[in-house]
């Protein structure tokens, strides 16, 4: 299949339908814009909705609704827009149905800027709305990466009945690559649960529902939204390690970071300096053992995590070392973007120190 070259909102707006999304709901903000664009045109072509709410509390409404009926169905927004869509995304977790949402991450906190950043990261991971939660969390770092997660998004949301987000920098959404983009709606299961219609003596009345008035039925309710958890942390985490072998300094970084990690790799290398990378493509759920492992194997001498924000993984990363790594850390809060030269720079300054 020949590839296209696509700016990266869009290619993620069309791998979603082409994993059989057919509503989408979403409210305008800056970096993320292309996506409901790009949705306004192809929706009504396909039989599908697209509907720009009121607002993101609405839309993300609208998402639990659908969602409810069986649907495959999606939102997007960015930083301020994700946090107004939180107690949402909370209800839709405690009605145990699916859904995908994208981040594309800007500046704050606050209105911030409209520039990437990888604030969101605490947001996204520890929870964002209320009560005993999780998502899963893929955290792309190219164009084509974020096309293929989309997909899996969809697949994973339906498997576990559990929102997914992907979680991109506004970099991502807003550069274009080469990308192939395949139909992937063969993995929908069958929705028994979905408030689909009910005649009586056909199936049982479906109902969805977050709300448990006796304290015995919410905590069957958690128990079993945190079997579900550890089920995906067995069996959903996705790591990428990166000339790991035989580092003597290990880096950690997710999304258009991790890429400009493996630049500044390169740039070490030629001055005879071995470095790797370990790069967290779930970052919920974290993958904490091929962190250590990588970080704390023999012959690494330092640790370096880096992000586009005042430092928010690097606790994940602390937590998975465990104390037998000391972690340095290189990030700039707000949205300016580290470079592969200052990356290098820092690793050879803890070299020679």
């Amino acid at each position: 299949m020949a590839k296209n070259l696509m700016k990266g909102c869009e290619a993620i707006a069309e791998a979603a339908i082409q994993a059989g999304c057919r509503y989408f709901f979403g409210y305008p903000i800056t970096p993320q814009n292309d996506i409901p664009e790009y949705m306004s045109a192809r929706m009504p072509k396909i039989g599908g909705c697209f509907l720009q709410a009121e607002s993101e509390v609405a839309a993300i409404n609208m998402v639990y609704g659908a969602a409810g009926a069986g649907a495959r169905v999606m939102t997007s927004s960015s930083s301020p827009g994700i946090s107004l869509k939180m107690e949402g995304i909370s209800y839709i977790a405690g009605a145990e149905l699916p859904c995908v949402i994208v981040n594309m991450m800007r500046g704050g906190p606050g209105l911030g800027s409209i520039q990437a950043s990888q604030g969101d990261y605490f947001q996204t991971t520890k929870g964002g709305g209320h009560g005993d939660y999780h998502m899963i969390a893929y955290a792309p770092a190219s164009v084509q990466e974020a096309i293929d997660l989309m997909q899996t998004a969809f697949d994973v949301a339906d498997k576990y009945r559990t929102p997914v987000m992907v979680l991109a920098d506004g970099i991502i959404g807003q550069m274009m690559e080469p990308v192939e983009i395949k139909e992937n709606t063969g993995n929908a299961p069958k929705k028994d649960w979905a408030t689909t219609g009910w005649k009586k003596g056909e199936r049982a009345r479906a109902v969805v529902n977050s709300l448990y008035i006796e304290v015995e039925d919410l905590e069957e309710m958690t128990e079993r939204l945190q079997a579900r958890y550890r089920q995906i942390e067995k069996d959903e985490t996705l790591v990428e390690c990166y000339n790991t072998d035989g580092a003597e300094f290990i880096l950690c970084a997710y999304g258009t970071v991790a890429r400009i990690c493996k630049t500044a790799i390169a740039q070490l290398q030629k001055q005879g300096v071995k470095a790797g990378l370990v790069r967290p493509i779930t970052v919920w759920p974290f993958p904490a053992k091929a962190v250590h492992d990588a970080m704390c194997a023999p012959g690494v001498k330092m640790a370096l995590c880096v992000e586009i924000s005042a430092g928010q993984m690097i606790e994940d990363v602390r937590l998975a070392v465990n104390g037998e790594r000391e972690i340095a850390f290189l990030g700039h809060a707000g949205s300016r973007v580290p470079t592969a030269e200052e990356i290098a720079e820092k690793v050879l300054a803890m070299r020679g120190a």
